[in-house]
């Protein structure tokens, strides 16, 4: 099965005007995109009110990992597809889409905002909680059975 959205035309700066959009309808403030070098949109970042205060978040994208994973032999994207440019198209694509589910469950309000971005959320060291969880081994694997 291909890789989701892999046929997008969409603009990469018009999907993140979208996030963007979706994200401001469900209470974020200041969002700043992000850019490389390149001038490639590389990030978008954005807080959000918690009850703990102001939470800053960091939503990454990474067309370079889209386009290995669209370059494998099994990935059905046809060669024409395969090329950065197409990658960043279909990254930003998956946020968006990613980002469209998760509002749909906050609306729900079975999670809160910093639930969903949690992993995402930066620290006072600059880095993620993702970050921080994978650098300090907070998940021991290969340890046996899961406790409860």
């Amino acid at each position: 099965m291909p890789i989701l959205n892999y046929t997008t035309q969409i603009q990469a700066s018009k999907t993140v005007g979208e996030i963007t959009n979706i994200l401001v309808a469900h209470g974020a403030r200041s969002i700043l995109t992000n850019y490389d070098d390149k001038g490639q949109i590389k990030n978008l970042s954005f807080e959000v009110n918690t009850n703990r205060g102001v939470a800053q978040i960091v939503l990454p994208v990474d067309p370079d990992a889209v386009l290995r994973v669209m370059s494998k032999s099994n990935s059905h994207v046809p060669y024409r597809l395969q090329c950065r440019e197409q990658a960043i198209r279909v990254a930003w694509r998956i946020v968006k889409d990613w980002v469209e589910a998760q509002m749909a469950i906050l609306e729900t309000e079975m999670v809160k905002m910093e639930q969903i971005f949690l992993p995402y959320i930066n620290t006072h060291s600059g880095q993620t909680l993702f970050q921080v969880f994978e650098s300090q081994n907070l998940l021991e694997s290969g340890k046996g059975e899961v406790t409860k």
